[in-house]
């Protein structure tokens, strides 16, 4: 009786891991980040959309690799908004505007992002042009 509650717990365990309790290979439920970049260069500007997975690496981004490098380097935190009472300098970087949405490490995500000031600019540099994939003037 005792191995077969232990059997149980193994395979509650294995399955909520993602794993096939049989095999030890993924679940097959796909990317545990899976999100949408779109990015504009101005407000004018024809929206660029982007896919990308990492975990695997896939999408059509030109360089998923980098940007899911990107990403891991700089999330989750990276898609908080700043706090309202945060002090940043009045520095414009630009007319840039990107949203990433959908998931991250498995959480949900929809994060907006610009250069409109000294705060919005250190957030859009710690991803840079390895996910926005656009060059700044």
């Amino acid at each position: 009786m005792r191995r077969l509650a232990l059997a149980g717990a193994a395979l509650v365990i294995l399955g909520g891991c993602g794993l096939n309790p049989t095999s030890g290979e993924s679940s097959g439920t796909g990317p545990a980040t899976k999100v949408t970049i779109t990015v504009k260069t101005d407000a004018e500007a024809k929206p660029r959309v982007m896919k990308l997975e990492c975990d695997p690496v896939g999408g059509d981004h030109p360089n998923a690799e980098a940007a899911c490098a990107a990403l891991a380097k700089a999330a989750p935190k990276i898609f908080a908004p700043l706090p309202k009472d945060q002090v940043c300098t009045m520095i414009y970087g630009g007319p840039q505007t990107a949203t990433i949405e959908g998931t991250y490490d498995g959480e949900a995500v929809d994060a907006a992002f610009d250069r409109a000031n000294g705060c919005e600019i250190d957030r859009w540099d710690k991803l840079g042009t390895e996910v926005f994939d656009v060059p700044l003037q």
